[in-house]
């Protein structure tokens, strides 16, 4: 059986909001996905998620960006109460904003410009 690299495969991160969850895909395989909850101003995500067979690719990566951007693009703030989220806002700081500032140091996330970036 040949495999192909995940270059290959198709990623796609989409939202079942009936489910209150963002899934990633690998090709046609579900690989993972975030829970989250919904409240009037925001997203709290809950949960992360990646299938054993799937792990080691970068997956929950692509899945807590493409999160990170739907949210973005609804105008909606973020509680990463799930440590996986919490920690790529951390390594990420270009999501800092979606954290609501007076609710950061909840999160262990520190301001914009505090130094916990590097240069790109």
């Amino acid at each position: 059986m040949k495999e192909r690299s995940m270059q290959q495969q198709q990623t796609r991160v989409t939202e079942d909001p009936q489910a209150h969850r963002f899934e990633v895909f690998l090709d046609d395989d579900l690989a993972g996905f975030i829970d989250y909850k919904r409240t009037a101003a925001g997203l709290s995500f809950l949960h992360t998620e990646i299938d054993p067979r799937f792990g080691g690719r970068g997956l929950g990566s692509v899945l807590v960006r493409g999160a990170l951007d739907a949210a973005r693009a609804q105008g909606l703030d973020v509680l990463p109460f799930c440590p996986f989220v919490r920690r790529y806002i951390q390594r990420h700081p270009e999501y800092l904003d979606l954290v609501p500032a007076d609710r950061r140091a909840r999160f262990e996330l520190g301001s914009e410009g505090s130094g916990t970036a590097s240069p790109a």
